[in-house]
């Protein structure tokens, strides 16, 4: 059944809900955001049921977000050291449901550990893999290598280069739509569950890419990009806390 039309709700840079139970908390630290835009109906058939493309001005996008997981806890307990801090490289997708609540589709996430993207997988149904990571800071240049172990296709890989440039002072809409996300939506035994998160507002840099080789978004079932990014964001992080699921979409 398609959603229902209710209006989706503010792009905003901080949170749009408030998260009174923690479920999971963590630091997303070195983060960069490439972005392509996207034809809404090629990414239409590879999102949740009761859910559709989120749009601007008529596009959706397609991202590729590389980053460090730092300290992953569970229900309030401290984040782990070792299993709750890797390297990981995610596609994802942009998406709203019936209720209005605007969210990312995770088509993959390379993670360096093998524990947690085993209980990601069996346990929560998230299409986790597990990959040899590593990433590089040299000055203002950071450096992403990610080679897929398992599942397969085994060998997919992306290996990404960014000059950090200036702090935005003012990010523009697309900047705040790319990256303001209050949730995710995710296919959980034949349900769309929304999980919310709420963090400080993203501080943001202006970046240049200075090298791209990746199959991981082709490996995820998206065509493979066209022409170079038409964004390059990078943030040093935030704290995050995620919420127990939010009401389900319609399914």
């Amino acid at each position: 059944m398609s959603p229902v039309p209710v209006p989706a709700e503010p792009v905003t840079a901080d949170p749009v809900r408030e998260v009174p139970d923690t479920l999971l908390t963590q630091s997303w630290l070195d983060l960069s955001f490439l972005h392509w835009a996207a034809d809404p109906a090629d990414v239409a058939p590879l999102l949740p049921a009761g859910t559709v493309p989120d749009t601007l001005d008529g596009l959706t996008y397609v991202g590729l977000v590389a980053f460090r997981m730092y300290r992953v806890g569970w229900l309030g307990l401290p984040g782990v050291p070792y299993f709750g801090t890797f390297p990981e490289t995610n596609v994802r997708l942009y998406s709203v449901d019936g209720h209005g609540q605007r969210g990312v589709v995770f088509r993959s996430l390379e993670a360096s550990r093998l524990l947690p993207v085993v209980v990601a997988r069996t346990v929560f149904r998230l299409p986790y893999t597990w990959a040899r990571m590593a990433i590089h800071r040299d000055a203002d240049t950071v450096h992403y290598t990610s080679r897929r172990r398992w599942p397969g296709p085994r060998g997919a890989h992306s290996r990404i280069a960014v000059r950090i440039g200036e702090r935005i002072d003012r990010p523009t809409d697309l900047d705040h739509f790319l990256t303001a996300r209050w949730g995710m939506h995710s296919a959980f035994f034949g349900r769309t569950l929304y999980l919310p998160n709420v963090h400080p507002r993203w501080p943001l840099h202006r970046a240049e890419l200075l090298h791209c080789e990746d199959d991981l978004i082709a490996a995820a079932g998206l065509p493979s990009p066209a022409g170079p990014p038409v964004s390059v964001l990078h943030s040093p992080g935030v704290p995050v806390r995620f919420g127990r699921p939010a009401r389900p979409t319609t399914a």
